[in-house]
């Protein structure tokens, strides 16, 4: 798997945002077949900081409805994985500024 596959895009919400400030932890969206070692090498290649740990989760895809003229429509949002990433102390991930 290519690295510029594996980063899909940061999570930003207050949750991740205390636990940056508190444990230096960041959360990124990655690819579903991503793992571990390669999680590491694309954040430490592209943010050029020095991963101490990675902690991965597999979300479940939502089934999701909506109404309309034609009825009831149904469909399913797919499943995502999402990668708890600790630096190392004193470095940090500026996130805000590419945006």
């Amino acid at each position: 798997m290519k690295l510029s596959d594996v980063l899909i895009k940061p999570v930003l919400s207050e949750k991740i945002n205390k636990q940056t400030e508190k444990l230096n932890r960041y959360a990124f969206i990655v690819g579903r077949k991503a793992n571990k070692l390669e999680i590491k090498k694309a954040v430490e290649q592209f943010y050029g900081v020095q991963v101490k740990d990675v902690n991965t989760a597999v979300m479940p895809g939502k089934v999701k409805s909506r109404n309309t003229k034609a009825g009831v429509l149904t469909g399913r949002k797919p499943a995502k994985k999402k990668a708890y990433v600790t630096i190392a102390e004193g470095e940090s991930i500026d996130l805000y500024g590419t945006i």
